[in-house]
């Protein structure tokens, strides 16, 4: 198709008819969770080939490619989606995207994106406010927790060993986290340079929270072998069970010693909204870093995540590097916020979180957490009546379960159910044993879903081969 204005608006309006029949349909329960068919699979029947090489797609026949499309994508809008910690996403972010994707500022440096950046900084003042941070934190929006983790962990890095930019990392420094943390925070350790073997990990309770006097007995350990902690990572929430870590007692320790504390509330921050759940991240303001995740609990699209900093000069401190092409002409205007982030060309994040504030309200995002905290502790009723075992009371969203039976493959188990179409739930490994892992991210899940689910779950493992 000629790229103009008029086209760019045949297009759009195919796409606001087919996204909003897209999720009518799914509220509706009318169409699959998921629909899994391979990659060549999908590339012969979607044709991409040949629209690749011989581009030319008319207005009819995207409408016909974008329906097929949506046919096949994992309906995070469906009730029945609860898998993984992706929200469906409010439609101030959504809009947020189609913004964005017009306007195209890649806003690092400020005058590619002045409100953008403008955006981003009461964003992030507004988190750390509600973080308890005092004046002088500040942060960055990046793409992803992951991303986030590793620019935090970068700056507790810059603040115990500012030469490592320039020499190499020191062979002494080791970061402290529980075998629960994020798979990204081992990661980090490579990319950093301290290595995955420098990560001490820390006893945990059966829920997966640290133990406050294993931490200390760790910390004791590695001052006494001379080894230099960069950082403590503790979780609020762990990715497998949901649970919280003690982050007052915690941070107290970190504080009395003068150890960076980092907290990946990649998932739970957003209780900070709610005064029925902010109590369980109490001792979230003695962090030195945090990790916020918007597109989870705050219901922004992917990806949006916060950096937060005690000392908003601390991320700074973390690159060094300049180039001149990117120089600001006149500074006095704003800052350049590739100081603090990995990215250049950073999309404009806050535009995502900003809309959903001022069309939704904090109100409105506080109820909708509330609410799915309290679908989850139904659906762990539900399981507990159906014969599940349910091992921990939930503390989130996320919900650990597994259907007893000494012929049971929990991994198989949900193979069924995906095949089924009908749900979407996750699988984890805790202390070994093979669970089933549920999150609830949308208010559309009733407890009916949840009962459905139940006996849909108790269908398929009678059906089961025996092992």
């Amino acid at each position: 198709m000629e790229s103009s204005p008029a086209a760019y608006q045949a297009l759009l309006r195919i796409a606001e008819r087919r996204l909003t029949a897209y999720q009518e349909s799914a509220a509706k329960r009318e169409r699959r969770v998921v629909t899994l068919r391979g990659p060549e699979d999908l590339t012969e029947v979607m044709d991409l080939r040949r629209w690749m090489a011989e581009g030319s797609m008319d207005e009819t026949a995207f409408e016909a490619f974008l329906e097929q499309y949506l046919d096949f994508t994992t309906c995070l809008h469906h009730p029945g989606y609860i898998g993984h910690q992706v929200a469906p996403p409010m439609s101030g972010a959504s809009i947020a995207d189609a913004v964005n994707g017009v306007t195209n500022n890649g806003m690092a440096v400020h005058e590619m994106g002045p409100p953008a950046v403008a955006l981003e900084l009461e964003v992030l003042r507004w988190m750390c406010e509600h973080i308890g941070l005092p004046e002088g934190s500040g942060g960055v929006l990046t793409h992803g927790g992951s991303l986030a983790n590793l620019t935090a962990l970068l700056a507790a890095r810059a603040a115990i060993a500012p030469d490592a930019w320039m020499d190499g990392v020191p062979k002494d420094l080791v970061l402290v986290a529980p075998d629960t943390s994020h798979y990204s925070v081992a990661r980090s350790a490579g990319i950093l340079g301290l290595g995955a073997r420098a990560v001490r990990p820390v006893a945990t309770n059966a829920d997966g929270t640290m133990i406050p006097a294993s931490l200390v007995e760790v910390l004791d350990a590695c001052a006494a072998s001379g080894e230099r902690v960069m950082a403590v990572v503790a979780n609020a929430c762990n990715t497998t069970t949901g649970a919280i870590d003690d982050l007052e007692a915690l941070g107290r320790i970190c504080n009395e010693r003068e150890v960076w504390f980092h907290v990946d509330g990649a998932h739970g921050a957003s209780a900070l909204l709610s005064p029925t759940h902010r109590g369980a991240l109490r001792g979230i303001a003695r962090a030195d870093s945090v990790i916020w995740d918007a597109h989870k609990m705050l219901h922004t699209s992917a990806l949006c995540a916060a950096v937060l900093v005690r000392r908003e000069c601390a991320l700074a401190a973390a690159f060094h590097q300049d180039a001149s092409y990117l120089g600001n002409a006149d500074r006095n205007k704003g800052p350049d916020l590739f100081h603090r982030a990995i990215e250049c060309t950073k999309v404009p994040l806050g535009l995502k979180v900003f809309l959903n504030l001022a069309l939704h309200g904090e109100q409105a995002m506080a109820a909708r957490l509330d609410h799915v905290y309290t679908q989850t502790k139904v659906a762990a009723q539900v399981f507990r009546d159906a014969g599940f075992e349910v091992p921990f009371e939930p503390e989130t969203n996320i919900l650990l379960f597994r259907v007893d039976g000494a012929e049971i493959e929990q991994a198989a188990l949900r193979e069924r159910l995906m095949e089924d179409g009908r749900f979407y739930i996750t699988a984890a490994k805790h202390r070994g044993r093979d669970y089933l892992r549920l999150t609830v991210m949308q208010p559309g899940t009733s407890k009916s879903d949840l009962e459905d689910l139940a006996g849909c779950l108790a269908t398929e493992a009678s059906q089961l081969p025996p092992r």
